[in-house]
């Protein structure tokens, strides 16, 4: 059954890249740059991470989602917005300080929690302009993408605090991110 959670997730993170994916295409998704910068960088944290704790098929939809990202980042070279703000300039900084607490300590869980934080203020630039722009976001793939979040972490089969946390956190991030273009849709429908 752990197997089936863990395609199934992948299954739903990959599919969440194809509505993205085209729609930058289609010049209708505008991502923010650095924040898919930053994305790839922690995907990247979470994965090995991952690795490094024995995750089995949990770590099937975190891989699928890194290639994801960074496949979406290096589109937004082109067809994104947003620039280096401090808090971008914060979040990378954090990316690397965590890849060096990691290595110095070796403890992937401390590098995981660390990559969190980091996520957190990651996602604001996109959080806030969902909410502002909401148009400018595909919500239907980060709908895809938190099911995913979901399913693998259902794909764990136990719970294990480390191999719980990084699932449930792409979970929580997706959504948050869909809630932000509701409320940002609401707001734009009550102003016309």
């Amino acid at each position: 059954m752990q197997e089936i959670l863990g395609y199934s997730s992948a299954i739903f993170i990959t599919a969440s890249t194809i509505p993205y994916i085209r729609d930058i295409l289609l010049k209708k998704t505008k991502p923010e740059r650095m924040t898919w910068f930053i994305w790839s960088i922690l995907l990247l944290i979470a994965f090995f991470a991952q690795l490094a704790e024995g995750a089995s098929w949990s770590l099937l939809a975190t891989g699928v989602d890194c290639i994801a990202i960074i496949i979406i980042f290096i589109l937004s070279l082109k067809y994104g917005v947003g620039g280096a703000t401090k808090l971008d300039i914060f979040a990378i900084v954090g990316a690397g300080v965590g890849l060096i607490i990691w290595y110095l300590t070796k403890e992937p869980l401390l590098a995981l929690l660390i990559t969190i934080a980091i996520d957190i203020c990651a996602a604001l630039p996109t959080i806030i302009k969902t909410y502002k722009k909401p148009h400018t976001e595909t919500l239907s793939a980060y709908v895809l993408c938190a099911v995913g979040g979901l399913l693998s972490a259902f794909s764990v089969g136990e719970l294990n605090f480390s191999l719980l946390v990084f699932p449930i956190w792409i979970f929580i991030l997706n959504y948050s991110i869909v809630i932000s273009g509701y409320f940002g849709n609401k707001v734009l429908k009550h102003k016309s």
